[in-house]
């Protein structure tokens, strides 16, 4: 890869670092779980930088969190963060903006493909998140799903629809090379 090509993608990919953590300020406290906008970033990541850029931006997401900077919901940081309640939803981000990007790419950045991508990316945080929620909290399965998923899924649908029409919007004036898998 060029030089001038790795920039693109170290700028691109701090650029959604700076749009995850601000996403995670809009916080909306519900209960063990916000409502975040960060989640729509990490995806939006996925299908715009691909999985493994996508994958690299989430994971220096987490590493300057866990490091202390106030980078997660409601300006929490550190590791306690981490391996709180929220913590399985943080770390499914991981997987989750892999295959997010994964499928987009396969789907030729298609919205449709976008769309299952999304989709497919917010069911992954769920499988990560739900049951470490129940396993910190000691919940039991019902009220970590009351909790825990129920209550975003309608946002959820609102977030996976405006970023299909935001990558949209942005991709043809982010020409990046795609990395090969």
């Amino acid at each position: 890869m060029k030089t001038s090509q790795q920039l693109k993608h170290i700028t691109y990919s701090s650029l959604f670092v700076a749009l995850i953590a601000a996403g995670a300020f809009l916080a909306i406290p519900i209960g063990p779980v916000p409502i975040v906008l960060q989640n729509m970033f990490v995806l939006l990541a996925g299908i715009i930088l691909g999985p493994r850029w996508g994958l690299a931006c989430v994971g220096i997401y987490l590493l300057i969190g866990a490091c202390g900077l106030p980078v997660f919901a409601n300006g929490k940081a550190g590791i306690g963060t981490i391996f709180g309640p929220t913590g399985g939803y943080l770390l499914g981000y991981l997987p989750a903006v892999f295959v997010t990007g994964l499928i987009s790419k396969k789907g030729n950045n298609k919205m449709i493909a976008d769309i299952f991508a999304m989709v497919a990316g917010s069911i992954i945080v769920y499988a990560a998140g739900v049951p470490w929620l129940k396993i910190v909290t000691g919940m039991a399965w019902s009220k970590s799903f009351a909790l825990g998923m129920y209550p975003f899924i309608i946002g959820d649908i609102i977030k996976i629809i405006a970023a299909t029409f935001i990558a949209k919007a942005i991709r043809p004036y982010i020409k990046i090379q795609k990395v090969k898998m």
